[in-house]
């Protein structure tokens, strides 16, 4: 497995996860359970599961009350958008390994 597929199969694990922790917090909240900490959903976020916490947090409809969370998610992925940008147009060649 080259490096480029291995970086595409973590980045689609690491959403699902996002969007499957945003999914089962809600459940857990309409239930008055133990919840999932704030601080594992933004980890999530920040290692590259944005996407999938935002389409979570849409489709469970679920943190979209809190402005941390609202502003928060799309900030951390423009961050990461704009850091993926720089890499591509480095000269130094991150992805010939």
């Amino acid at each position: 497995m080259n490096a480029i597929n291995l970086i595409i199969t973590y980045v689609i694990f690491v959403n699902l996860l996002g969007f499957a922790l945003m999914g089962i917090d809600k459940r857990k909240a309409v239930k008055h359970l133990w919840r999932i900490p704030e601080a594992v959903l933004f980890i999530v976020a920040v290692i590259g599961g944005s996407i999938g916490c935002i389409f979570g947090m849409q489709i469970f409809r679920h943190k979209t009350r809190y402005w941390n969370f609202v502003y928060g998610m799309p900030a951390i992925l423009i961050l990461q958008v704009v850091l993926i940008l720089l890499l591509l147009n480095a000269p130094i060649e991150f992805l010939t390994i």
